[in-house]
């Protein structure tokens, strides 16, 4: 997919309310794709739909991205290069030129139809079982600089009348654009309207801004969600009718991100709806004040984000999973981006968390947990906390997890899971427990080794097999049925404390 020009790529949202995690996908391969081939990577704000425009979701935007750490080196929020600025609003008045150049090369017209006009074409047409579009054949019936007569149209814009620039699209013509992932697209013209490319309120649509500014900015190559192919031949006839042709960039269009279950794109609704998040971070509706969950606030880290979202449409071709960000550049390549939709898996997604928690140093998990501790009151030492966390990080999945799986080393059970008592608790455990309690208050070292040789020796002494007692043993140390290492976990308790609690366990146990 390479070209002879510096690679340059674009990721160009529209501030219409929180970054999808699609839309994450594709700034994160834009991202990859730059820094492979030592290109720049942009962030363009796509606003000319002033009427969607969402108060709070640009800055959302930025953050999103300096969080998961896939800065663009220029662009909005990011530092000006030479091309800026980055935001179509700003740049508002460079776009008409070029639709007025389009004007007089006879590939686009100005169309002075109202409102009402085109319902009225809408309705004749759907009354007679036709699509309803403004196209080659239905703009001949139409108000337009191509049905009325030279002077009624300069002097409809003398008037300062209403209109819009549409776009003359070719009755029956193929249009061949070639992807970079799907290969060869070839779509007939009569499939495509004549779109609207300037506004009534001064601002282009999206398809005359976006290959302007494609042009202005240097875009070597398009890499953009599916949902844009349909509109890709129409951009290679603004390319073609702009007289930049040799210079469009290349296109890749990503395939969709797919609901866990049944078909369809992965929605906006479906996160919360499923159990997890469908943005990067938590999004607050400034007119409803709704709450939609992120990633960040689930306790997801951004490197697994980006792991587990690199993998969603393209695999290395090796069996690695687990890629630094860094690996991720140099193993990444848009010929191994699959054509095919890509289904969000939750339970892969905990998986790749869980992988990067486990490599979090345990000073950074123990401030966490830290703050847990003091909420409760309890005074405790930081190398100890520091210790709980090395021992428990391979059991959880997210860091706010950490309380529930390691309270119990901070707070001696009051109550002992019932499932597991009931089932290997004996007159002969209590004494195998007993055994173990006296061996523990004769030792003098105290370590997970010679805690283990005590259990396996009263175990011995007892004819008892471990795998009928050393669940109970946890249980009664801890209270629950599964954790970190059992010996390491005692020896962390400590000599006296480990005594304590299974002397309190017996007790219990017995009544």
């Amino acid at each position: 997919m390479m070209d002879e020009r510096k690679v340059r790529v674009r990721f160009a949202p529209s501030p219409t309310g929180p970054l999808h995690i699609g839309g994450v996908r594709t700034a994160l391969y834009n991202y990859l794709f730059a820094k492979k081939h030592q290109g720049d990577f942009i962030l363009r704000i796509e606003d000319t739909d002033q009427t969607r425009f969402v108060s709070g979701a640009e800055e959302y935007i930025i953050e999103s991205l300096k969080w998961l750490g896939i800065e663009p080196n220029e662009g909005v929020g990011f530092g000006d290069g030479q091309f800026a600025p980055y935001k179509q609003s700003e740049r508002k008045n460079s776009y008409r030129q070029y639709a007025e150049q389009l004007v007089a090369s006879g590939n686009a017209y100005y169309a002075f139809d109202t409102s009402e006009d085109l319902e009225a074409m809408r309705e004749r047409l759907k009354a007679s079982n036709v699509d309803a579009k403004y196209d080659s054949i239905t703009r001949s019936t139409m108000k337009n600089s191509l049905t009325l007569s030279e002077d009624e149209v300069k002097q409809r814009l003398e008037n300062k009348e209403q209109f819009v620039i549409r776009l003359k699209v070719p009755r029956k013509e193929e249009v061949k654009l070639y992807d970079e992932i799907r290969g060869w697209v070839n779509v007939n013209t009569s499939s495509i309207d004549d779109k609207v490319l300037f506004k009534s309120d001064g601002m282009p649509t999206y398809h005359l801004a976006n290959v302007v500014d494609d042009y202005l900015m240097n875009i070597s190559h398009v890499i953009r969600g599916e949902e844009w192919l349909p509109s890709a031949p129409l951009h290679v006839l603004l390319y073609r009718y702009l007289g930049w042709e040799s210079v469009m960039p290349k296109f890749a269009h990503l395939p969709l991100l797919l609901k866990p279950e049944g078909n369809g794109k992965l929605s906006k609704r479906d996160g919360d709806r499923l159990g997890f998040p469908v943005f990067p971070i938590e999004w607050k509706d400034p007119t409803t004040n709704e709450i939609l969950s992120g990633y960040k606030q689930n306790g997801y880290l951004p490197e697994a984000v980006i792991n587990l979202l690199a993998f969603l449409g393209w695999n290395p071709g090796t069996a690695q999973e687990i890629f630094s960000k860094e690996e991720l550049i140099q193993a990444f390549s848009i010929e191994r981006v699959s054509k095919h939709g890509a289904k969000f898996d939750v339970n892969k997604a905990k998986w790749f968390n869980q992988q990067y928690v486990r490599h979090v140093d345990n000073k950074i998990l123990a401030a966490e947990l830290k703050n847990n501790v003091t909420e409760k009151n309890i005074s405790v030492d930081e190398i100890y906390v520091e210790k709980v966390c090395g021992l428990v990080k391979e059991k959880i999945s997210f860091t706010k997890e950490l309380w529930d799986y390691s309270q119990y080393f901070f707070v001696a059970p009051t109550s002992f899971d019932e499932s597991v008592i009931k089932k290997r608790w004996n007159e002969k455990s209590a004494i195998v427990l007993n055994d173990i309690i006296e061996s523990f208050q004769n030792s003098i070292e105290f370590s997970h080794s010679t805690i283990e040789n005590a259990y396996n020796e009263a175990l011995i002494k007892n004819e008892m097999q471990s795998k009928d007692f050393l669940q109970l043993f946890r249980v009664c140390l801890s209270g629950v049925a599964s954790g970190p290492p059992i010996f390491e976990m005692a020896e962390l308790f400590g000599k006296e404390n480990t005594i304590l609690r299974l002397e309190t366990a017996l007790k219990n146990i017995k009544q």
